[in-house]
Order: structure tokens, then C-alpha cells, then sequence
């Protein structure tokens, strides 16, 4: 991608800041649209000097974003943003629906060479919870807007910094217990956050119009998942086994928080196994061998473990 021009909406997140390393990496110039410039500062330093701009974003508007994307230098395009819980009814559809579509209606009309846009395993317009409804009223907008765009739509994902292990191994450092939501019987399928990040590229780099399920290599359920980072960190936690209707109450309460570990939604989410469907396009379709977690996780968790006594030496 050598000389090519990509506009990154989400730029500054967790899955963002790994595409913008592989970006440049590979020569594009990267225009990294942010809302917080002044807090982005991290992702100069993953290219050559001006070869990442800090873009600010004004607003969710057509203007604001028609000015964030650039004019005319454009070639590439992709949008991550999402969020995992609302501030107010209706956020889930303002930022996954229509400022997805909004972003995909802008690259189609700037004639951009491909575009890419994140969404989720479990997408559903007939879904129980608004995050997945949302989730696929942006598949939609963007497939209206944009009929060549990729979309893609990862499981769970790791890396150093996600929400998910570390979230948890800061529990098991302080909490006795951790809680199996819905008995534990979920199923997951991991994905690497660079492999997630290596597919982004890909389809910009192929102009990949097709929908790809990314999934790593193996499915646990949420229980499996649980005691394998307990074996990591070297702790014993009881695990408690609650049902949804039993966390409804203490996630209602959690909602208050500005970053709630769980809410009455994800409930619902964690009510559905999050895995590839068997028909998909997946990572093997664009040539990437999904990382095992196993292979990750101790590398980035190991803060939180409790150390272990050494073997006295004869």
C-alpha cells in the first residue's frame, strides 16, 4: 500500500491503533480521525515522521465527517468506531447505524478504492439486544451506501489492553470469585486483535467486498475461558454459576458508571454463543493463520499473577 492515502475512523482504539502500525508498516499514509487529538499522540510514533496526520472529528454529521476524510488525496478507507455500552437510549444506533452509514455514503462518494468497516459475530436484526440490533442496521447502511465495502465481524478480541482478559484478571487480583454468567455455557471464539488488524489491511489491500467472520483457532465457553486465566495468573477463584435474571438488578446498577462492567444488555449478548458461523468467510479465506490465545495471553496478564515460589536450588 505503498503511497496510499487511508482515511481510519476509531484510529485511537484498541483495534485502531494495530491498523495503523500495519498501515504503516507498509508505506500508506494514514489519516487518524480521532475526537481527541490532544490524546492520540501515541500513534506518531508507529510511522515515519508526517506520515500520520491527527485528524480531529467535529461532529457525526455529513460535513464534519466529509471533512475529516480529506478531499481528493483519499484512496482507502475504514471505519472501527463502536462502543460497548449507551450513555443515553438510542447511542447504539447514533454511532453503529448512522454515522457507520454516513461514513460509507461519504467514501462511495469521494470514489475511495475500497472500504472496510468493523461490525460484530452476532449482528442480528432480530437480536434481544440493542447492541446487536445496531450492529446490523450498520451492515445494512453501509452495504446501501457502499455495495463494495468489506464488513467484518470479529469474536472476542485479545491483545494487550483488550476488555476482555485483562478486564478479568483485574478481578481475580481483587475479587474471591468471578461470575459465570448464564452458567458458564457460552461459547466464544477468540480472535488476535493483529490478526483482526491483518484482515482490515487485506481487504483494503485486495478491495475485498465480501463479509468475513473472524474467529481464532479454537471455541471454549465462557467457563473454559475463566479457568485457563486463573491457571495463567496462578490463582484459585470460586467460580460462581448466575443466571442473567440474577445480574439484571446489580447490572442496573452498574449502568450509572461511566464505564459499567457489565450492563443489562451485554446480558442479553452473553445469552448467544459468539463463534464463526460455519458458512462464513473467515481468516483462512484471506490468507491469515488466526493466533491461539494461548500463544498471547500470558504475555500481556502476567501483571495480575500471583507469583510462584521458586524451587530452592540444591
Amino acid at each position: 500500500m505503498r503511497d496510499a492515502v487511508v482515511t481510519v475512523f476509531g484510529a485511537s482504539g484498541f483495534i485502531g491503533r494495530h491498523v495503523v502500525l500495519r498501515l504503516a508498516r507498509r508505506g500508506a499514509r494514514v489519516r487518524a480521525v480521532t475526537r481527541d487529538p490532544d490524546r492520540a499522540g501515541h500513534l506518531r510514533p508507529l510511522g515515519e515522521v508526517g506520515q500520520i496526520a491527527l485528524i480531529p472529528l467535529e461532529g457525526d454529521d455529513r460535513a464534519a465527517i466529509e471533512k475529516a476524510f480529506g478531499v481528493g488525496e483519499v484512496t482507502h478507507s475504514v471505519n472501527l468506531v463502536g462502543i460497548l455500552h449507551e450513555r443515553r437510549s438510542g447511542d447504539f444506533d447514533a454511532v453503529h447505524r448512522d454515522f457507520a452509514g454516513e461514513v460509507a455514503a461519504v467514501a462511495s462518494a469521494m470514489g475511495v478504492r475500497s472500504h472496510v468497516h468493523l461490525s460484530a459475530i452476532g449482528a442480528d436484526a432480530n437480536s434481544k439486544s440493542a447492541y446487536a440490533r445496531s450492529k446490523a442496521g450498520g451492515e445494512a447502511a453501509v452495504r446501501r451506501a457502499a455495495p463494495g465495502a468489506a464488513i467484518l465481524r470479529p469474536s472476542v478480541v485479545f491483545g494487550p489492553g483488550d476488555g476482555f482478559f485483562v478486564r478479568f484478571a483485574e478481578m481475580a487480583a481483587m475479587s474471591p470469585f468471578l461470575p459465570l454468567v448464564d452458567g458458564g455455557r457460552t461459547r466464544f471464539q477468540p480472535v488476535y486483535v493483529g490478526d483482526v488488524a491483518d484482515a482490515v489491511v487485506t481487504c483494503l489491500e485486495q478491495r475485498r467486498g465480501d463479509l468475513f467472520e473472524l474467529g481464532g483457532p479454537k471455541i471454549y465457553t465462557f467457563e473454559e475461558l475463566l479457568r485457563y486465566l486463573l491457571r495463567v495468573l496462578n490463582r484459585r477463584r470460586a467460580l460462581l454459576k448466575l443466571s442473567s435474571g440474577m445480574l439484571r438488578l446489580p447490572a442496573r446498577v452498574m449502568e450509572i458508571l461511566p464505564e459499567p462492567p457489565l450492563t443489562r444488555d451485554q446480558l442479553k449478548l452473553l445469552e448467544q454463543d459468539n463463534v464463526v458461523a460455519a458458512e462464513a468467510r473467515t481468516l483462512l479465506d484471506l490468507g491469515i493463520a488466526p493466533t491461539p490465545l494461548e500463544a498471547v495471553v500470558p504475555s500481556y496478564v502476567r501483571g495480575y499473577a500471583r507469583p510462584r515460589l521458586a524451587m530452592p536450588v540444591a
